[in-house]
């Protein structure tokens, strides 16, 4: 028997539409990226960008344990001390709540062109609506697959 390894025809995209309120973040950010990089396909191949299209809607309600509200996320200007600093509250309620969620997924898959690639395949929204109604999403509801994925305020 030989390996079975992907070609892009044999790549099949599906779209995915996920609600994330209620649900906690790093459980999430956990799936959307097994998604969006193809692991919960039989024909995964490490090397191909063979994942689905992930939709994310309400990304403001998202849940977090413990103190995690408080912790800052880093970033540096490039400057001589322009390191800067904001907490995960802060960026959720100021003007664009997705960027935690984006953040999370984008630290939990690996650091190289092909997952960049594969960002450009995950659509966060923080409302509910989301312009996507044209590629028929199917539902994933990631609150029923686990107990542990819900979290009440």
């Amino acid at each position: 028997m030989k390996t079975f390894t992907a070609t892009p025809a044999d790549i099949e995209k599906k779209w995915i539409l996920i609600d994330a309120e209620g649900v906690v973040l790093g459980r999430l950010a956990s799936i959307i990226a097994m998604r969006l990089r193809g692991k919960h396909k039989a024909s995964f191949t490490p090397h191909m960008d063979m994942g689905d299209n992930v939709i994310v809607i309400n990304a403001d309600k998202v849940q977090m344990t413990g103190k995690k509200r408080d912790e800052h996320f880093y970033w540096h200007t490039g400057h001589p001390g322009g390191i800067k600093s904001r907490t995960k509250q802060q960026i959720l309620d100021g003007a664009h709540p997705e960027r935690v969620v984006m953040q999370a997924v984008k630290r939990m898959l690996p650091g190289n062109r092909l997952s960049r690639t594969q960002m450009t395949h995950l659509r966060v929204f923080a409302g509910a609506e989301h312009g996507m109604e044209a590629q028929k999403p199917e539902v994933l509801d990631v609150a029923s697959m686990n107990k542990k994925n819900t979290r009440t305020a």
